[in-house]
């Protein structure tokens, strides 16, 4: 019995006992609303930054971190009655929702837009908003359950990628 209880406690210990510890989050997204940037990153490194769109308020976009669990392309504008795939639809070409505010990834995204000249600015109602060629290579690259971490923060994103366990 000790054994197994020695074993248990080794496995599920914070301090990995066999090299490096894994990994964690992998992929991991983190959006700068201070900033309007966001972050990709995958293999314990941060691939690329993108310039985003966050909310016209701070309190708006909210901040911790949420989990991807709608993936969409084309996506149907509710709000507006607008069909996916049109040029009016201001949720360009895709949607990756994730839960915040206990939501079902279906009012908080990172998603395309019709109106790429906003780009790096708080004007939007919440969402997260990228160029539409740009969140389509991050919508590849995203399965769902990737984890999404967005602060207001002076910190760089190294810093935060650290803090956050995306990068050892």
């Amino acid at each position: 019995m000790s054994i197994l209880m020695s074993f248990l406690l080794l496995i599920a210990s914070p301090v990995w006992p066999l090299g490096e510890n894994p990994i964690v989050g992998d992929p991991f997204i983190i959006v700068n609303k201070k900033i309007n940037q966001l972050a990709f990153i995958n293999e314990g490194e941060i691939k690329e930054t993108y310039e985003v769109t966050t909310g016209k308020e701070q309190s708006l976009t909210p901040e911790g971190t949420f989990t991807v669990v709608v993936k969409a392309q084309n996506p149907y504008y509710r709000k507006k009655n607008i069909p996916g795939g049109v040029k009016e639809n201001p949720l360009g070409t895709r949607w990756l929702g994730f839960d915040a505010e206990n939501t079902d990834g279906r009012i908080y995204g990172i998603h395309g837009t019709n109106t790429p000249h906003l780009i790096g600015y708080n004007l939007s109602n919440g969402c997260v908003r990228m160029r539409n060629n740009e969140v389509e290579s991050l919508y590849e690259r995203i399965p769902l359950g990737t984890k999404v971490f967005i602060v207001s923060s002076q910190k760089s994103f190294e810093q935060l990628a650290e803090s956050a366990g995306a990068i050892p």
